[in-house]
């Protein structure tokens, strides 16, 4: 595929990684210039509702959503936009039940709470966890936008995958929050310009929208009516709406990166309005991404590049779209690129950031003390930028692996669902059920771990892509002979049947973190029973601020009622 990326091209991109650079170096050198703790990674709690919602949106809608959407909806459909539905519902739940919680409980992240309602070996497997999962998909997000850089400018993925991993770690280690969040602002308009890009061209070049809805309906593409209860059908109704409001709590509940962001407003009212006004803007894109994918597939109906040898993965068809479509108006390739740049650069920067404070909170602080005999130098913000570098190069490491994993966008919600239902049903054990204890909550999560790392990663069957043709594809001449072109279907078929794979083996990916989810909760509230029934140590009354709002009302009136009764039992006995 020859590329003709332009100087125009190369000028918007160095624009916008400029701009991106020199965020980060104005927060270095302006306010308290990020000497302390609290200003590198909590921006002292001063941040407003708007920058922190695009934050929010564009720490959440990565390289790979990008890419892995537009692709999905192409090669499966449309059903996986029902999701923005689980986005509604895990926004909702997330934003009056659980963040009140963060901040009633006054700590400064996720694993502090652990501690705070179960105990210390809690926190400390649930950080190992979330280091765990959020290394693995910051090496999918970063290794997204450097397949879309080779795709599109011939750039070798290995100088692709170093510039986006050293340009990210200088701008997150200079300017910290505070960086992280204004960059994500001017990075949010650009993912939001290099979608529209293709939407446009798409429109252009087909006369209409109606025109590009027609190709995708009349070749099978439209489907929004899957209510099979079959957990095997890759996108369901119900699959996408429980596993992707699980896998969305995940994300906007219990996700250290998003909490820091919270903490970050200072008040829980800030941190509320960031979080609902985030939704919109989440969907919106969202919404334009999955119609970007039927644009695509509206130039490619008659002659599916995969059947033709051109491209061998489905995450590099919006890059071999500009190739063919775009790179004739000068800059539009650029501003493409830039954003699937700013897609990666605010994802994994957002996730450089809370790894440190993770790192340094649940791992640094306590090593530190116990072999020092004293607390952890406050005033200094240079173990967290050093943190910070380090996660830079892991970040590295993990992209250049990431080549053999599969569908950019299968393989990432295949991270955050297992881990991330077990992380919700930690989180929910703690904060909805008083009974729940540390023996219960340790077994519930280890288990669904167990179980959700066990079905995630077997040997799967390869999902069944919609019918492509390449019937309409222009013949090629060699000399006087006229050849057609290549059939490479054949190829892309190899696997075994689905049929001769273990059942679980063959549940959809969306089931996931359902599972763990449902077998977390589960195994912990009935060791958390045994425990409390047969255990040695009385039961203490738990601490109502620990608890969602409806759980900390019913407790508060509980103790109450207690305890006016016992006042009326005393003042009686009194006056006998």
């Amino acid at each position: 595929m020859e590329s003709q990326f332009g100087i125009v091209d190369y000028v918007v991109l160095a624009a916008m990684l400029t701009i991106s650079s020199s965020i980060g170096l104005y927060f270095r050198f302006s306010g308290g210039r990020q000497k302390t703790n609290s200003e590198f990674m909590y921006a002292d709690g001063r941040l407003s509702a708007f920058p922190l919602a695009c934050s929010l949106m564009s720490s959440f809608i990565s390289a790979v959503t990008i890419l892995g959407v537009s692709a999905e909806n192409y090669s499966y459909g449309t059903m996986f936009v029902v999701n923005n539905v689980a986005y509604a519902i895990g926004v909702l739940i997330s934003t009056f039940l659980f963040v009140p919680v963060y901040f009633n409980a006054g700590v400064n992240g996720a694993y502090q709470y652990l501690d705070k309602r179960f105990g210390k070996a809690t926190r400390l497997t649930g950080s190992v966890a979330y280091s765990f999962q959020m290394v693995l998909y910051m090496g999918m997000a970063l290794y997204a936008p450097a397949l879309a850089l080779e795709t599109v400018t011939g750039m070798s993925k290995f100088y692709a995958i170093l510039g986006v991993g050293l340009i990210c770690t200088f701008y997150s280690t200079m300017g910290g929050l505070k960086a992280v969040v204004f960059t994500d602002v001017f990075q949010s308009l650009i993912m939001y310009a290099a979608v529209m890009s293709v939407i446009v061209v798409a429109w252009i070049e087909k006369g209409s929208l109606s025109e590009i809805w027609r190709i995708a309906e009349s070749h099978g593409r439209i489907e929004f009516n899957n209510f099979s209860l079959d957990p095997t059908v890759r996108h369901t109704w119900w699959g996408i709406i429980l596993g992707g409001t699980i896998t969305n709590l995940a994300v906007y509940s219990v996700n250290q990166g998003q909490i820091q962001r919270y903490i970050s407003a200072g008040t829980l009212k800030t941190a509320q309005n960031s979080l609902l006004l985030n939704w919109p803007m989440l969907s919106c894109l969202s919404l334009l991404t999955s119609f970007a994918g039927l644009a695509i597939f509206s130039k490619y109906a008659r002659c599916d590049p995969f059947m033709t040898c051109k491209i061998d993965r489905s995450d590099q068809l919006m890059p071999y779209f500009v190739v063919n479509s775009m790179q004739h108006i000068p800059g539009l390739s650029g501003l493409f690129v830039s954003g699937i740049f700013s897609a990666a650069l605010s994802t994994i920067s957002a996730a450089m950031n809370s790894m440190a404070v993770v790192t340094l909170e649940d791992y640094i602080k306590p090593l530190y003390k116990k072999m020092r005999g004293k607390s952890f130098p406050e005033h200094t913000s240079l173990y967290a930028k050093l943190v910070s570098v380090m996660y830079g190069f892991v970040c590295v490491f993990f992209a250049f692996i990431a080549d053999g994993l599969g569908s950019v966008l299968q393989v990432s919600l295949t991270i955050l669902g297992v881990v991330g239902g077990p992380t919700v049903g930690l989180f929910t054990l703690g904060m909805v059920f008083p009974t729940a204890n540390q023996p219960g909550a340790l077994s519930g999560f280890i288990t669904s771990l167990l179980i959700t790392f066990w079905l995630g990663f077997a040997d799967k069957p390869a999902p069944i892509k919609l019918p492509t043709f390449s019937d309409g594809c222009p013949e090629t001449t060699f000399g006087n002979m006229t050849l057609p072109q290549l059939d490479c279907s054949s190829a892309l078929n190899t696997k075994r049947s689905p049929d001769e794979y273990f059942y679980l083996y063959r549940l959809s990916y969306m089931w996931l973190s359902v599972f763990g989810f449902v077998s977390c909760v589960v195994v912990g509230l009935v060791v958390s029973w045994v425990r409390n029934i047969f255990g040695k140590k009385s039961l203490k009354r738990p601490d109502p601020s620990l608890f969602i709002p409806p759980v900390a009302f019913y407790l508060k009136r509980k103790y109450q009622i207690n305890e006016r009764f016992l006042e009326e039992t005393v003042s009686g006995k009194s006056c006998l």
